[in-house]
């Protein structure tokens, strides 16, 4: 005997399908987009990482240290710069470097290059994550110590 009876039809669930998380804008959000790093700014890190060095008196030739001491004293002006003896030539990865100092006298000029030399790679590379390429430094003047400073004395009407 043959059963005529049909089995009822077993209902199937719908398939679920799962997303996978889809990222936009492609890769890791630190990814996204360019930072760019003006060439002042890293002149800026040069210049006082430059002057952190024991043996450089300043930064600068005699002319611009000049100009820097009248322009430090206008009331309202911008204050000392940092930047002054420094030029920066800033790529997308990589930076060199131009610094003009002013030595102590009885320093090792050989001495202080190479400590200012590791200092200013040291910042700049560590703050910047740009790639220090060369750091050329000019010792434009030694300090003696019988010197007076070269700012230029106020003068009262």
């Amino acid at each position: 005997m043959s059963d005529t009876t049909q089995k009822p039809e077993v209902e199937q669930e719908p398939t679920v399908q799962t997303r996978k998380a889809v990222r936009r804008g492609g890769g890791a959000p630190a990814t996204r987009g360019r930072t760019t790093i003006a060439d002042g700014v890293v002149e800026k890190i040069a210049g006082l990482a430059a002057r952190d060095v024991v043996g450089v008196h300043a930064m600068g030739s005699g002319i611009s240290r000049t100009f820097g001491a009248v322009r430090d004293r206008v009331p309202g002006g911008a204050s000392k710069s940092v930047t002054r003896g420094v030029k920066a030539e800033v790529g997308e990865v990589q930076t060199a470097l131009d610094l003009e100092i002013v030595v102590d006298y009885g320093v090792s000029i050989a001495d202080v290059a190479r400590a200012v030399r590791e200092n200013v790679v040291s910042a700049v590379e560590r703050m910047t994550g740009l790639e220090v390429v060369e750091v050329n430094i000019a010792v434009s003047d030694v300090k003696l110590p019988e010197e007076e400073e070269e700012e230029l004395e106020p003068r009262i009407q």
